[in-house]
């Protein structure tokens, strides 16, 4: 089996002049990048109204040489292309590409004004987020605050589309939680489920809610296949139990599993006891410290870690 581009190496040393070439003369790659670029515009679903006014501004993540720039300057839309890989942007502007270029790494944040976009895509780029290329990375924050300023640069109610690549179903409800935490609201749109080799997956978040009495499951699935939706994630639900949701529908090319909203979560008796549990096993090891330090300690008792009641 073939080694995952993410796993061989950092974005921007992996995407050296000579990958960056095959974006150009590899006839299948533009086919291929091209035909995501225009299912992703398509489940962007831009507000009508919007366009009344003007082309939209749309946000490329991970633009690369401009390929997915290139769908939505067809459809009339301005946009502004990020990557972190030198060689990618060369070719981008060797191509005298119709969009404004940056070169920045999308785990550092986004440092664009609050609700100046109508949209966002990106294409083959969110399981880079999910690796750490140096010991001073954590995927976890990094993804955080890649979402949460995301978030903050779209307009309420708009769509940011994400197709990748997840390398294991772990992967796809780390992404989730990530994204829930940051604010969106969404789901995770399939396409040919049934296939191995044919399937793309899409994540289509929403940042605040929808300005149109619409669903998620309206715009993103054909009628025949709407009515086979997948039941959404539970909150009480780690991320590392979370499994990967699908349907096995063979009539329809799309599935969808819906992202969990935010509501509060019951607090159970075990979920309790598990958090007692955890500050006792910091106490005792803060106990054990001063000890070797020669310090005096209180002996452990079976209040120890427990919070006080409220009254007598």
């Amino acid at each position: 089996m073939a080694q995952r581009p993410e796993n061989k190496a950092p974005p921007q040393v992996f995407y050296d002049p000579k990958e960056a070439r095959k974006y150009i003369y590899h006839t299948h790659t533009v086919e291929v990048q091209t035909r995501l670029a225009e299912r992703a515009l398509e489940l962007l679903d831009l507000d009508p109204s919007t366009l009344e006014q003007g082309p939209a501004l749309i946000l490329d993540l991970g633009c690369g040489t401009g390929l997915s720039g290139d769908v939505l300057s067809r459809a009339g839309h301005l946009w502004v292309g990020l990557d972190i890989a030198a060689a990618m942007l060369s070719v981008a502007v060797e191509r005298d590409v119709d969009g404004d270029l940056i070169q920045l790494d999308l785990g550092a944040g986004l440092p664009f004004q609050i609700g100046c976009f109508d949209g966002a895509v990106s294409i083959s780029v969110l399981q880079w987020l999910c690796h750490a290329d140096a010991s001073d990375q954590d995927p976890r924050k990094r993804l955080f605050t890649f979402f949460m300023t995301l978030y903050a640069c779209l307009r309420r109610g708009a769509r940011a589309v994400f197709q990748f690549y997840p390398s294991h179903e772990r992967q796809v409800a780390f992404i989730f939680a990530q994204a829930k935490r940051a604010g969106f609201d969404g789901g995770l749109v399939v396409d040919y489920p049934n296939s191995t080799r044919a399937k793309k997956f899409y994540l289509v978040l929403q940042a605040g809610p929808a300005e149109r009495a619409t669903t998620m499951r309206q715009q993103a699935l054909s009628p025949a296949v709407a009515r086979r939706f997948v039941e959404p994630m539970t909150d009480d639900v780690s991320e590392d139990e979370a499994s990967l949701c699908e349907t096995r529908a063979p009539a329809g090319n799309t599935a969808i599993a819906a992202v969990p909203k935010n509501r509060q979560q019951n607090v159970s008796r075990k979920s309790v006891h598990r958090r007692v549990q955890s500050v006792r096993r910091l106490i005792e090891k803060q106990r054990l410290r001063r000890l070797r330090q020669g310090k005096p300690v209180r002996p452990l008792s079976k209040y120890s870690g427990r919070k006080r009641s409220s009254h007598f």
